[in-house]
């Protein structure tokens, strides 16, 4: 897990109405980090409602009572762990691409590190949808930011002659869900193709669409 300090991951500011709890010294923020690698371990295992905060620091080493120094609750943790999960996903998938020559090799590239991404770490489908029922407005965020993110970079592709102009929102949804549901069927369901093979059949649909050649 990508231990980034607090000051540089937005995942772990906290949401409105939740006390600020960001650890000031080195060693908070080794606690923390080892707090939400445990959480995202027993979340994703358990499920949340099978997961206790004692499960929790059991598994992070920590005693219970200093979990309430950085979370009120287990509600509290499980949403700073989905925002957390968001952006560790994200700058994986930036550093993936950042070599890209263009906006459509750039998709073809993350698609297939998003893959692999999910791959090691398949728990992370199950923490994200189980938030859709636990954490609703959360949930929506974490795909807001996401959908904002691509947004841009599509807006910027396309005024650099890359793809051609449209709706920059629109296309951003449809891409992430696709996205997703890829990531779904052949990163958590069925592992047994390659993720640079079907990573190129998405880039052709996204380059080519469905028309018929000439």
């Amino acid at each position: 897990m990508n231990q980034a300090s607090s000051s540089e991951n937005p995942a772990l500011v906290p949401a409105t109405g939740e006390q600020d709890r960001t650890p000031k010294t080195a060693r908070g923020e080794k606690t923390l980090a080892k707090l939400l690698a445990a959480a995202k371990s027993e979340f994703g295992d358990r499920g949340f409602h099978q997961t206790s905060i004692s499960d929790i620091t059991q598994a992070a080493g920590v005693a219970l009572g200093t979990f309430y120094v950085y979370f009120e609750s287990k509600d509290a943790i499980f949403r700073a762990l989905v925002r957390y999960l968001g952006a560790e996903t994200r700058a994986h998938l930036s550093a993936a691409v950042e070599p890209a020559p263009d906006r459509l090799r750039a998709e073809i590239m993350g698609l297939e590190a998003f893959i692999e991404f999910v791959r090691a770490g398949p728990t992370l489908y199950r923490t994200i949808e189980e938030a859709q029922f636990v954490a609703p407005e959360t949930w929506r965020g974490h795909y807001s930011v996401f959908a904002e993110a691509y947004r841009h970079n599509l807006a910027a592709a396309a005024a650099a002659g890359q793809i051609r102009p449209g709706d920059d929102e629109v296309r951003a949804w449809a891409l992430i869900g696709a996205n997703v549901f890829i990531g779904m069927r052949y990163g958590v369901w069925d592992q047994s193709r390659s993720a640079s093979d079907i990573a190129a059949h998405v880039g052709d649909l996204i380059a080519n669409g469905l028309k018929p050649g000439p």
